[in-house]
């Protein structure tokens, strides 16, 4: 089996689903002959053609736009979009019409197509290169939001969005493409979308994250002696309301870290379920670490706003001794 980076198993998947489908192309800037801005596409036009490996023009608006028109007419298209950030321009297409096909057609139409973008910070990158859009996304009723943090899941949860028969947005942490390597198997297999990861078993207290700050909360949790169960949600939309609940219940203690804006982020919106759903079990407030409400900062403070192993300590020590 081989050990893979996370840009390695989402080529991988792609390349195992457009040797399965012939319907499935591959659209965006420079995934072609350059391979990706992060060398993604590597070697698939080369392998599948011009004509299902497209180097469009710097358009994000007419990558998408095709796409939903390629997907409505019995196409598998996969586009890629450079940094999420440059998805603004594309929104309304994406929440206007890719969204809301299967709703205004009354189920006669379905629009099968996934939306990959590179997102987050921690890269040195520039202005609109490092955006966390995951709450806006799943905010928009009829998308599913996808963001696997490690290699192997990158794989089976890629293959499951563009089998999936409505539009889906695949998050792929821009930080993490390259710092984790892990055994992904070669054949073809699939991770249902809407289904969280409990990668640690734990009593104390249940810790939430996704993405690429995964990695950094597991490093950090390592620092402690409390017995911490973290789940790693991999899906935004649909949300696994029942693993957080069912977890929570079994801690009482909950602390949610994620990169984007603190306002609004999707922290808020599992604070708001647990509430609901196990308020009674809580021993002690859900807490959260996340960036802050401005915009994301250029590369000498970016390590300033992404959560880090001293805030993520310092919030499992607020919610253990409240």
């Amino acid at each position: 089996m081989a050990r893979l980076n996370l840009a390695q198993a989402v080529n991988l998947a792609l390349r195992q689903e457009m040797g399965r489908d012939e319907r499935l192309v591959v659209l965006g800037e420079d995934v072609g002959k350059s391979g990706g801005v992060f060398r993604v596409t590597d070697g698939l036009q080369e392998e599948f053609g011009a004509e299902r490996v497209v180097d469009t023009p710097l358009s994000e608006v007419g990558i998408i736009g095709t796409s939903i028109g390629l997907a409505v007419n019995g196409m598998r298209p996969v586009a890629e979009i450079q940094f999420s950030g440059f998805l603004y321009s594309a929104y309304d297409q994406i929440t206007t019409h890719a969204a809301r096909i299967r709703t205004r057609s009354r189920g006669g139409l379905t629009c099968p197509m996934v939306i990959r973008c590179p997102y987050g910070g921690g890269v040195r990158a520039l202005e609109l290169h490092c955006e966390s859009l995951e709450t806006i996304l799943a905010h928009t009723p009829g998308i599913k939001v996808v963001i696997p943090s490690r290699p192997y899941d990158a794989k089976g949860l890629l293959i499951s969005a563009i089998r999936d028969p409505d539009p889906v947005v695949f998050l792929e942490p821009t930080r993490v493409y390259r710092a984790i390597k892990e055994e992904v198997p070669e054949e073809e297999y699939t991770i249902p979308l809407g289904s969280a990861n409990i990668i640690n078993k734990g009593t104390d207290l249940t810790v939430i994250s996704w993405g690429a700050m995964m990695k950094y909360t597991r490093e950090a949790l390592d620092k402690t002696d409390y017995s911490v169960e973290i789940i790693d949600l991999r899906t935004i939309n649909p949300l696994d309301t029942k693993t957080i609940v069912d977890s929570v219940k079994r801690t009482g203690r909950c602390l949610i870290v994620h990169e984007a804006p603190r306002t609004c982020g999707f922290g808020a919106e599992i604070i708001a379920q647990i509430n609901e759903k196990a308020f009674l079990n809580l021993e002690a407030p859900v807490e959260r670490v996340t960036g802050f409400d401005v915009p994301f900062p250029l590369y000498k403070l970016e390590n300033y706003y992404l959560p880090d192993e001293r805030r993520i300590l310092k919030g499992v020590e607020k919610v253990m001794k409240f």
